[in-house]
C-alpha cells in the first residue's frame, strides 16, 4: 500500500476513506511479509512492521484515554511491552534529527524484569544513544515489570523504579 492524498471536498472524502479502508484490509490479508508504504526509514517496509508500529501507537493512546478517565490503566502483556520498549529505544528515539541540545553523558540500564530483557545504553553529548553489550556500572537504572517500564519511557505514570541520575533518561524519552 502506498500513501494517498485525500480529496478536499467532504462529498469525495467519505467514499475515498472507504476505498482506503478496503485496500488496507486487503493488504493485511496479504500477510506480514507483504510490502507496505512506511513513513519510518528505520523500519522494514512490510505489513508486519506497520502493524507493530500501529499496535504500540494505539497502546500508548489507550493509556492516555484511561488516564484521562481517572481510572486504573491496562497492564500490557510482558512480551508486548518489552517489544514496545525495544521499538522506542531502537527506532523511535533514533528518529530525532538533531541531538545537539542533549548534553547527557553516562550509561543507562533499562530492565524489563518479567520479560528477562535488558538494554544497555551509552550517552554522549550531542550524539544519538548507542547500545553497548559490555558490562558497565549504570548512571541510572530503570527497572520493573515490562508494562511499567514501557509506560515510564513513554512519559506516562508508572511504578517503574528509577535508581541513579534520572536526568540521564531524558534523551531516551519518547518525543
Amino acid at each position: 500500500m502506498k500513501a494517498a492524498t485525500p480529496p478536499e471536498s467532504w462529498a469525495e472524502l467519505l467514499p475515498w476513506w472507504d476505498e482506503q479502508r478496503v485496500a488496507l484490509r486487503a493488504a493485511f490479508a496479504d500477510g506480514p511479509d507483504a510490502p507496505a508504504w512506511q513513513p519510518f526509514a528505520a523500519l522494514t517496509p512490510t505489513m508486519a512492521s506497520w502493524a507493530r508500529r500501529q499496535a504500540h501507537e494505539a497502546a500508548i493512546h489507550r493509556l492516555d484515554a484511561e488516564l484521562a478517565l481517572g481510572r486504573g490503566t491496562v497492564t500490557f502483556d510482558r512480551e508486548f511491552a518489552a517489544d514496545g520498549i525495544d521499538e522506542l529505544l531502537t527506532m523511535v528515539v533514533h528518529r530525532r534529527a538533531d541531538w545537539s541540545a542533549y548534553t547527557a553523558k553516562g550509561t543507562v540500564l533499562v530492565h524489563a524484569e518479567d520479560a528477562g530483557r535488558v538494554w544497555s545504553v551509552r550517552l554522549a553529548p550531542g550524539e544519538a544513544p548507542y547500545f553497548d553489550e559490555q558490562p558497565f556500572e549504570p548512571g541510572v537504572t530503570i527497572e520493573g515489570p515490562a508494562s511499567e517500564v514501557y509506560a515510564a519511557l513513554w512519559r506516562r505514570p508508572s511504578e517503574a523504579k528509577v535508581t541513579g541520575d534520572a536526568a540521564l533518561l531524558e534523551p531516551l524519552a519518547a518525543p
